[in-house]
């Protein structure tokens, strides 16, 4: 067996495992399914007729809340890259036949896929509070490439706050800051209403870029700029928690 091909089966085994453990973590599921929904229903019925952003809020709002779905999703993968570091596991695997990159595959590909079933529940209850996209067929596909990349680059920054924690604790407290990243974007008001400060922070802040693109693609109305600004920021920050990662496990491991 090749060193592709050992990979590739050491990462199933690794994500099978992952998996395993998230269903025994009911935080896990809470986190990344539970409370988006909530804040869903907190901001199209309690707040959405407070803001005036000129269109149907359920359509304005619903690009930003899959992007905090994301970012809601990513802090039991923190906790269990750290875990995993500091309990031994990855010492046990040292005389064992496994790839070491297989651990960290495994982590962000278990957070990818928990994220687009968390997002596809967001979508589908969004429908049902007045959600209206105006997207084709060729904008959908658009939709789910953002959303992949947006998830790929969370995923490997959420990989290396875990790896660069002490403690599985620190390493969950880490993911806040990708939590509270959404609400100083332009997810549930535009920019432009924002005080001084907030506003030019939301506008060059790497999630507005992202959260419009989805915003103009649904609305069947794409920005390439904001799209290609949008792609830039995921492949950077995509490329920085790699390398962050990788370069972190090398020295704990």
């Amino acid at each position: 067996m090749n060193a592709v091909s050992a990979t590739l089966t050491d990462s199933a085994t690794m994500l099978r495992r992952n998996f395993r453990h998230t269903m025994r973590n009911p935080l896990a599921l809470f986190n990344g399914i539970i409370m988006p929904l909530v804040l869903m229903f907190l901001m199209i019925y309690i707040f959405g007729d407070a803001f005036s952003v000129g269109v149907n809020y359920a359509d304005y709002v619903t690009p930003g809340l899959i992007l905090t779905t994301i970012c809601y999703g990513v802090g039991p993968t923190a906790t269990a890259v750290n875990s995993d570091m500091t309990t031994g596991f990855i010492n046990r695997l040292r005389v064992m036949h496994v790839s070491r990159a297989a651990v960290l595959n495994a982590h962000v590909i278990a957070t990818m896929l928990r994220s687009l079933v968390a997002i596809a529940f967001i979508i589908g209850v969004s429908f049902l509070m007045g959600f209206r996209p105006s997207a084709n067929l060729p904008q959908w596909l658009g939709v789910i490439g953002i959303i992949v990349l947006a998830v790929l680059a969370i995923g490997w920054l959420t990989v290396a706050f875990g790896l660069a924690a002490k403690t599985p604790e620190s390493a969950g407290f880490a993911a806040v800051p990708l939590m509270l990243l959404p609400f100083l974007s332009s997810a549930f008001v535009p920019a432009d209403k924002m005080g001084a400060g907030a506003r030019q922070f939301a506008e060059y802040q790497p999630f507005t870029p992202i959260i419009e693109t989805l915003r103009g693609l649904l609305s069947g109305t794409p920005s390439w700029s904001s799209a290609i600004t949008a792609i830039a920021w995921c492949v950077g920050l995509a490329l920085v928690g790699y390398l962050w990662a990788r370069t972190s496990f090398a020295k704990r491991a």
